[in-house]
């Protein structure tokens, strides 16, 4: 028996993590972490482990389909990957010709395999690339602009050195990325203290020193008390501000009347124990973590907590700290070049984006990346600022990210043409025009790729095994299209020619990858003196008083209004992850499906007794004319205002026959949620809705 182990990248989230490939006669036989990365210890979550029962799964697209019925309707042509991509280049043109290159939107779930797309984007010339960030990272993107003129992405969380670390909506122990999670153990381990803030007590709450159940929408409260404190008992660092931070008055102004007892009437957090909390993070300061969140789409005001959290981070003088939040090294910080982009081979579009972002009024504030795909749906209806009509979706499943099914499906109606590149199942798919399937990651190569940190490195997801079915990579997809729309620059015929296009003038070779799957660009961390700290604003420091939000009209600071509480017999909904499952995307996976087949509805003890509800019987939860059958579990560890379920089930495909009927979708009990939206962050506020429970 022929064995081999191949280096390669996880597939099963966004997290990526680097992994080996036992592989015998073929097939992949075993998976486990890379032991040559940092903090993965070798290890994989319950996601990680269950690749190859995606790989081996028959419930997946198998080869490319155009539908033969109406929309949704799931009668399928089977064709050729000729005719599929002829027949969608034929209709990309067509599009095109009739209303500009600008007609063509793209959304995916991000990552660091973008290029390709990105490129071909650029290439046919739409400025129009999204992800699925509204639904998820958006508001914190945009915080960390607003104070740092950079990116969320552009800090460290360094969770081995921290003393105090704050995880606000933000459960790391059941998220899972491995190496976090390892890494924030090991702090844990050498005495770092962990506070949680959140409406129920989650697995990371139960390791948590210090834990506060705050009414669900009074995050924002919170946060201003704990300036407060900070401010009034003079317990920030006044080096650190006098060097960096901007507007330090203006928040005092402001937070004046945001004290711990007027904070503990809209949180119920006792106020001693907020100012408790605040001298805490002063004793450990600078090397104290104060996490903004990463899926802080919830309410209406989350930017705002988002940019508290930042602003905190850096009255304790965590920013750009060791044990805090160091700013994360590129290539050129360690002296060498990075990749050689794809989307260098073409102009950037001179048309201005159909979402608005970064030139409608109230939205120039916005990072311009991905921009707001749900504010993009609003051409595809209106054709203003420019018609939208033709969607590629990327890996992403908005008729389950989104709020309210029926709303989103009436959106993409307007659609001549949706395209779902996937490698399973999922309700867009299901709706689409044409279905092209990825093969598994087991089964494709994609673009080299760069991750920036304390060390920066780079890193290439490679091929374990053959493809089982008539799938093909991401890759071979868009150059595909590529060749038959003319587009010679992006017609690649090999994977290793774009490898090795990427890596011209960076001093490494393909031939560096192959002991470990990646290579590291520094020989030490990049941990930078405080007194050479960059910031991308105005005034080059960390601004509380934002030029960048002054500009598009946004308070640097909102006004905090106090949430609405759940009328008579009703609840707020609240949602959130697990360590099993992928939002939808591996709720059908076999091995995943048997150890979590359903979700469940958490519910307050005391609102269940009222209701007549029992833990562990199935009840009835019912908003926007939507009802479906969950069980439940009956605790005193959530805030009696809310329920709470795992995202991601409640599937209805007839071609998912383990997941479908099972549980239910929390997107279906949001009525046209995609509208709720922050205005500050850009994120659509998927919390601000109120379901009734019943037996």
């Amino acid at each position: 028996m022929a064995k081999t182990i191949v280096n390669s990248v996880c597939g099963m989230c966004s997290v990526r993590c680097p992994i080996q490939a036992e592989v015998e006669n073929g097939r992949p036989v075993r998976l486990q972490g890379s032991m040559h990365a940092p903090g993965l210890k070798g290890s994989l979550c319950a996601r990680g482990a269950a690749g190859i029962a995606l790989y081996e799964d028959d419930e997946r697209p198998q080869y490319p389909m155009i539908r033969a019925g109406e929309r949704g309707e799931g009668k399928w042509r089977r064709v050729s990957w000729d005719e599929a991509l002829d027949y969608v280049a034929e209709k990309l043109n067509k599009v095109r010709a009739e209303y500009g290159d600008r007609a063509v939107l793209l959304s995916d779930r991000g990552g660091p395999f973008r290029d390709v797309y990105r490129a071909f984007l650029r290439a046919i010339g739409t400025p129009n690339y999204c992800n699925h960030d509204s639904a998820c990272a958006r508001n914190v993107m945009n915080a960390a602009v607003s104070i740092f003129g950079f990116g969320r992405k552009d800090v460290v969380y360094d969770y081995k050195n921290c003393k105090h670390l704050v995880l606000q909506t933000r459960n790391i122990f059941e998220a899972i990325n491995v190496a976090e999670v390892n890494n924030a153990l090991d702090g844990l381990a050498a005495g770092c203290k962990l506070s949680v803030v959140d409406i129920r007590a989650n697995v990371t709450a139960g390791k948590a020193d210090n834990f506060y159940m705050v009414r669900p929408g009074t995050d924002y409260a919170f946060n201003l008390a704990v300036i407060h404190v900070l401010l009034n008992e003079n317990l920030y660092d006044k080096k650190f501000a006098e060097m960096w931070i901007s507007g330090l008055d203006e928040l005092k102004a402001f937070t004046a009347q945001h004290t711990p007892e007027w904070a503990e009437a809209e949180t119920g957090v006792p106020a001693e124990r907020i100012r408790d909390l605040a001298r805490q993070l002063a004793a450990a300061a600078p090397t104290v973590i104060w996490h903004p969140g990463w899926m802080v789409a919830r309410y209406s005001d989350s930017f705002y907590v988002c940019r508290t959290a930042y602003i905190i981070n850096a009255l304790l003088g965590a920013v750009g700290a060791k044990g805090g939040l160091p700013l994360a090294g590129k290539p050129a910080d360690a002296g060498r070049k990075g990749l050689k982009e794809l989307l260098s081979l073409f102009p950037k579009p001179e048309e201005k984006r159909a979402d608005g972002v970064g030139w409608m009024p109230e939205r120039t504030h916005f990072d311009a990346g991905p921009g707001l795909v749900h504010l993009a749906y609003d051409a595809i209806v209106t054709g203003q600022p420019y018609p939208i009509k033709a969607y590629i979706v990327q890996r992403h499943d908005p008729l389950m990210a989104f709020p309210d099914t029926a709303d989103v499906k009436n959106i993409l109606d307007k659609l001549d043409l949706l395209v779902a590149v996937t490698f399973s199942w999922s309700d867009t798919a299901w709706y689409a025009d044409v279905v092209l399937p990825i093969s598994t990651y087991l089964e494709r190569e994609d673009t080299i790729a760069g991750k920036n940190g304390l060390k920066p490195s780079f890193f290439v997801r490679k091929r374990a095994c053959e493809p089982r079915f008539d799938t093909k990579s991401v890759w071979e997809i868009y150059c595909g299209l590529a060749k038959r729309m003319g587009i010679d620059k992006l017609a690649f015929d090999k994977i290793e020619d774009i490898w090795n296009f990427q890596l011209q003038d960076t001093g490494v070779t393909l031939a560096d990858f192959e002991k470990t799957g990646s290579v590291s660009l520094a020989s030490d961390p990049l941990y930078r003196k405080v007194e050479d700290l960059k910031f991308k604003t105005d005034s080059g420091k960390i601004e509380i008083v934002s030029s960048r939000l002054a500009k598009s009209g946004i308070p640097w600071l909102a006004p905090y209004v106090s949430p609405a509480r759940p009328p008579q017999g009703r609840f707020r909904i609240t949602f959130g992850r697990c360590g099993v499952h992928t939002q939808g995307h591996t709720v059908n996976n076999p091995l995943l499906f048997e150890q979590m087949p359903e979700n469940l509805l958490w519910i307050h003890t005391e609102a269940a007794k009222g209701l007549g509800i029992n833990d562990g019987e199935y009840v009835t939860v019912t908003s926007n004319g939507h009802s479906g059958k969950i069980k439940a579990f009956v605790t005193e560890f959530i805030h009696p205002e809310a329920v709470f379920m795992v995202h991601g089930f409640g599937h209805t495909l007839p071609v998912e026959s383990r997941a479908c009927g099972r549980g239910v979708a929390d997107n279906e009990l949001m009525p046209q949620g995609i509208r709720k939206w922050d205005k500050g962050g850009g994120g659509i506020a998927m919390q601000e809705h109120f379901v009734a429970v019943s037996r």
